[in-house]
């Protein structure tokens, strides 16, 4: 049977919400000096990782990285792979380059645009090793639901986008949120729970716990993981 890959409709809801912030001048600075060794626009076309990065390893990619503050741990943590972070809010992004910029990171690239724009004119087909969304706007109102990124037709999408054992890693600390990620997932083809079916994951060792979920736990805030894997 012909796999049919999916595509985006053209009013098909944004990834993001613009959110300009209030930057601070070490943030500023971080775009004069260190965004051309970080930053990869649109308008580059396909992501070359073997250009960009000087080699081949496992890629992963992480979609609204906020502050940036656990992906940057990242990097350090599971430095045997590449991390391609997209984000639209100038000050998370001016401290992750300006963290990556003092350390020497050599395995981070940022862009700085809607991630299905990025998606779909930068990243190749059957490309990453893991995808993660961690903690996305839970448009928690019942009118807004349908602003919320983890929607059926985005998770069909992602999944040509992932190899084959490719994970997908989703988080969030809101339950009514963590519900209909479950929904989506568990009726997406293609892909494996690694949990079990209908289970959410244990946080897995590679997603470091940031000061805001750590605050959130203080009070009592529950948070859900879900890995699922590209099966076909």
């Amino acid at each position: 049977m012909k796999i049919i890959k999916p595509e985006f409709k053209k009013k098909s809801v944004r990834s993001y919400v613009l959110r300009i912030g209030r930057m601070t001048h070490r943030q500023r600075l971080a775009f004069d000096h260190h965004w051309l060794n970080y930053g990869v626009s649109l308008h580059d076309g396909l992501f070359d990782s073997s250009l960009q990065f000087s080699r081949n390893a496992p890629q992963v990619l992480e979609i609204g990285f906020g502050m940036g503050e656990s992906l940057f741990k990242m990097t350090q943590l599971e430095p045997e792979k590449d991390f391609i972070g997209i984000e639209v809010h100038l000050p998370g992004v001016g401290r992750l380059i300006n963290s990556a910029g003092e350390h020497k990171l050599k395995n981070l690239k940022v862009y700085m645009a809607d991630a299905k724009d990025v998606l779909e004119d930068c990243i190749i087909d059957d490309s990453l090793h893991r995808i993660q969304i961690y903690f996305p706007d839970p448009w928690h109102k019942k009118k807004h639901n349908k602003r919320r990124l983890i929607q059926s037709e985005f998770i069909d999408f992602l999944r040509f986008k992932m190899e084959i054992g490719g994970v997908i890693h989703l988080a969030t600390d809101w339950k009514n949120y963590a519900e209909q990620m479950l929904k989506v997932m568990e009726n997406a083809e293609g892909y494996k729970n690694l949990a079990g079916q209908g289970n959410y994951s244990v946080r897995p060792n590679f997603r470091p716990i940031t000061k805001f979920e750590s605050r959130g736990k203080r009070l009592g805030h529950g948070v859900w993981d879900l890995l699922y894997t590209r099966a076909s």
